[in-house]
Formats: structure tokens, sequence, C-alpha cells
């Protein structure tokens, strides 16, 4: 298996939550790739998307998760990296791509503050539509998928590592 584990799913669906309790669980390093791209701009990235727009925010979200190359590490990845070919390839290469698969009914039902969460909607774009938009390629770049539809994070986690064959005694 490869050394790093990179979550990628839907803003909600407990990615930076579950990716903390994997690091310490399995002993490796915690990356969060939204405060990576935060620090490295030195703004919210609710900012970088009034600023630079949904294409300029996500132009810059590829730029970050494509340097990163950590070892041993869990990456806690934006909802909308999956729109960064390359750096969804680069992703794939480093680590094991796990989808944390949340239904849509649930994945609004978690969020409530969708602009100040940093979510890369377009104009007159609805939560369904982003949602089915996307779908496709968290599965098209997965290589493991957890459904977490009605799981608590502790279910989540030992679903997680059934998944990745790391169940801990």
């Amino acid at each position: 298996m490869k050394n790093n584990i990179v979550l990628i799913g839907m803003p909600g669906a407990g990615k930076s939550t579950l990716g903390v309790i994997l690091a310490k669980v399995l002993g490796k390093d915690f990356i969060d790739a939204d405060l990576a791209i935060q620090k490295k701009e030195g703004r919210l990235l609710s900012q970088i998307i009034e600023a630079e727009g949904p294409e300029g925010f996500l132009k810059i979200e590829e730029q970050v998760n494509k340097e990163l190359n950590p070892r041993q590490a869990i990456i806690a990845t934006g909802g909308s990296v999956v729109y960064g070919a390359e750096a969804m390839e680069h992703l794939r290469k480093i680590g094991t791509v796990v989808y944390l698969k949340l239904s849509c009914q649930a994945v609004v039902s978690r969020l409530r503050d969708i602009r100040g969460r940093g979510v890369v909607l377009r104009e007159g774009q609805t939560m369904e539509g982003l949602y089915a938009e996307r779908s496709v390629l968290y599965e098209k770049y997965a290589h493991v998928t957890v459904e977490e539809d009605g799981l608590t994070i502790e279910e989540t986690l030992e679903k997680t590592l059934q998944a990745l064959d790391l169940l801990v005694e």
C-alpha cells in the first residue's frame, strides 16, 4: 500500500475530522489541503474565491495539491480538488485515494454556511447540480469508496480502516 491516504468527497463529508482521527490511530501526519491553500495565499478560502472567482481558486487549489509530497500522511483535500486532473493524478501516485461518499441529502443537512466554508459554486449552480457533477469525478479518482450515510464518525473510521485493510486490534 502507498504510504499516504488521501481523503476526497463533498464538503461536509467529514474529510478533515476523519483525517485527524486516522492520523492519530495510524501514527501518521495530518495535512488539511484547504489550510495549506490558505497558508500559501495568506487569505481565507472564501476570500480567495471572492477575489479570484471559482476558476482562479481552482487553479490555486490544483497547484497547491500538486506540490504536496508528504511521507506517511493523511491528506484531507477540499471538495473541489477533483476538478484538477494533474493534482488528482499526483495524489493517486503518492497515496491511496479514499472517497467518503455521502448522499446529497446528507451533505445539504450537514452544511450550514456554504459560501463561508469556501465551497466553489458557480453562478446559478445548485447543491444538487454540484453533487451530480462531482460524484462522477470522485468515483473516477477513488481507489476505495466508503459509504458513510447514517454512520457515526467512529463507524466511518472503522469502515475506512476495513476498506484499507488496516484494522487495528
